[in-house]
């Protein structure tokens, strides 16, 4: 029952997100230690028809890091990409100009078997949620000053600069990303405008930190992180990781973000954290590949609940619901 429950999963993932079409290049790039996720993923997409290939690279390091050349070429004539891998490279060169050239990128960063059967991409209807996706990001591309607060003193403002909002509806079009099985919608703010204080209290899913025990308090002036309080062990392993990497730009504001899948929860992953209803999230380092200015040498998400956002000094959304 498991394996029918798993490859059920699989199947969604690769028909009804994917579309794996009868004929197309399907490239799958992994490493060693998923594998077997990689063989899900490859079998359903090969049952649809498609020419599937997959590539195993070393395990990376971290963010920093770009794929190996061969596999970014391999990577550039892909209509399909399924990355499981155990960290995120949505943020790489490599995937940007694959999908430029029209791939369709399905990200699966940290996945593990039981994502298959979770609720989050079994239960969810996609196409139904697309519809909230594309309201929120219109409302959020038409703003241009926001307000951010939260139950727990989160205060934090920002500026879009014009730029227009990111709609993760999980059903990617040519050139799109699903990080599957987060929906949501989100935007780079404009660089140095971001002013305030950040509350997290649901999840870091990165450098070892997962769900929170207790909140972290980051103080932002002048667009970056200037302080980071509280959060015993875990804001230690945080402030210590980001600072390890010895690049400035890793704490650069580069995402603000709203979760919108109904059936996920938090489970320190971040493909799953992102996408909880109730919550939203605020990114740091790398911006570039979500429309900003900023490279860094690496993209770390701080997941919140019950977030309310103003746009233009007029309440758009609250908790889990649109305003506007």
């Amino acid at each position: 029952m498991r394996e029918v429950m798993l490859a059920r999963g699989a199947h969604k993932l690769a028909a009804d997100l994917a579309r794996v079409q009868a004929g197309e290049e399907v490239l799958v790039v992994t490493e060693y230690g998923m594998t077997p996720i990689a063989e899900r993923v490859a079998r359903a997409a090969s049952a649809l028809g498609g020419r599937v290939v997959t590539a195993i690279v070393p395990p990376f390091r971290g963010q920093g890091e770009d794929f190996p050349p061969g596999v970014a070429a391999a990577m550039r004539e892909a209509a399909v990409l399924f990355m499981p891998l155990a960290v995120s490279m949505s943020h790489t060169a490599a995937v940007h100009e694959a999908r430029r050239r029209g791939a369709r990128a399905v990200m699966m960063s940290d996945w593990t078997d039981e994502m298959f059967a979770s609720p989050a991409l079994v239960e969810t209807d996609f196409a139904a949620q697309a519809g909230v996706v594309r309201r929120l990001g219109a409302i959020l591309s038409g703003g241009r000053r926001f307000r951010l607060t939260t139950p727990r003193g989160t205060d934090l403002r920002f500026e879009s600069g014009g730029r227009r909002a990111n709609e993760l509806t999980d059903i990617p079009g040519p050139g799109e990303i699903a990080p599957v099985p987060t929906i949501e919608v989100n935007f780079a703010p404009l660089e140095g405008t971001a002013e305030g204080v950040l509350v997290v209290d649901a999840s870091i899913p990165f450098l070892g930190v997962g769900p929170l025990r207790e909140p972290i308090a980051l103080r932002v002036e002048g667009g970056f992180v200037t302080k980071v309080k509280g959060g015993g062990e875990q804001g230690r392993r945080f402030r210590e990781g980001v600072a390890a990497h010895g690049d400035p730009n890793c704490w650069n504001v580069a995402e603000f973000g709203i979760g919108l899948n109904p059936n996920a929860i938090i489970t320190g992953r971040a493909l799953m954290d992102e996408g909880v209803m109730n919550t939203a999230h605020v990114a740091i380092g790398t911006s570039r590949m979500l429309g900003g200015a900023v490279t860094a040498a690496a993209h770390y998400d701080m997941v919140f609940w019950e977030p309310t956002l103003e746009a233009d000094g007029k309440i758009v959304y609250r908790g889990d619901t649109i305003l506007a």
